[in-house]
């Protein structure tokens, strides 16, 4: 799809409303027909304390501030780099099988970056949620998080999905999404977090990060992609711009 074209679906999105009635999905106790997906992946441990510059914490921070990220030989994610992170629209093309594209919204509800306290230990926590627009083939809403836990040490990436499918006009594409679906969600979420750790632990190394890490990201996908893919260089830039609220 041309350049044109992508944007054009793009601004399309201000117009879409969320797909789904938020007010009566309780994401702590969805209801039956809802699938949960909340993986933790450790990346390399800071001394304990809040997040050091330049540590595990910070880096991984980067790294899903902008959706490069994630996987882009399954899901990669369009959007005007201008606008700030929280309200953000996003167009995702979702590439099932590497074959099939479809292309849906979503939208950044919340950017947050706070102390948490959990059992009685606290973590330092920085993510963002999007909530899926009309047109979407799930309905629900997907978490990406880094976690510090204060008095360990132990630095983790979060992923928590409240999600299901939803109601598809098209008896080809439902049967199909319905069919794959379980495949390729984790398929992406297992490549996504291989890519995380190696990643941040690239992103410690200071001198030549952005080659280095551009690099990298063509060797960390689940489907091969060519060398100079967008996606590579996306990555490298975006990793060197520091996480925050916008």
């Amino acid at each position: 799809m041309r350049g044109s074209q992508i944007q054009h679906r793009l601004d399309s999105l201000g117009a879409k409303r969320v797909n789904y009635d938020t007010a009566t999905l309780d994401l702590d106790r969805p209801p039956r027909g809802w699938h949960v997906d909340d993986r933790f992946r450790s990346l390399p441990a800071e001394p304990p304390g809040m997040p050091v510059q330049e540590g595990s914490w910070e880096i991984a921070g980067r790294l899903i501030r902008s959706y490069e990220f994630a996987d882009p030989s399954i899901v990669r994610a369009f959007y005007n780099r201008d606008e700030p992170l929280a309200g953000r629209d996003m167009l995702l093309e979702l590439r099932a099988l590497g074959l099939v594209r479809v292309y849906v919204g979503v939208r950044v509800v919340e950017v947050y970056d706070e102390i948490r306290t959990v059992d009685g230990h606290q973590a330092r926590v920085f993510g963002w949620s999007y909530r899926t627009l009309e047109g979407h083939v799930e309905e629900g809403q997907m978490d990406w998080e880094v976690w510090k836990w204060v008095d360990t040490g132990a630095v983790q990436f979060h992923v928590r999905a409240v999600s299901r499918p939803a109601p598809l006009s098209n008896p080809i594409v439902r049967f199909g999404f319905l069919l794959l679906r379980g495949h390729e969600r984790a398929l992406f979420l297992g490549s996504t977090e291989r890519r995380m750790l190696a990643l941040t632990e690239l992103g410690l190394r200071r001198d030549g990060r952005g080659e280095r890490l551009r690099v990298a990201s063509g060797t960390l996908t689940a489907r091969r992609l060519p060398d100079d893919d967008p996606a590579h260089t996306a990555l490298a830039r975006n990793a060197e711009s520091r996480p925050g609220r916008g």
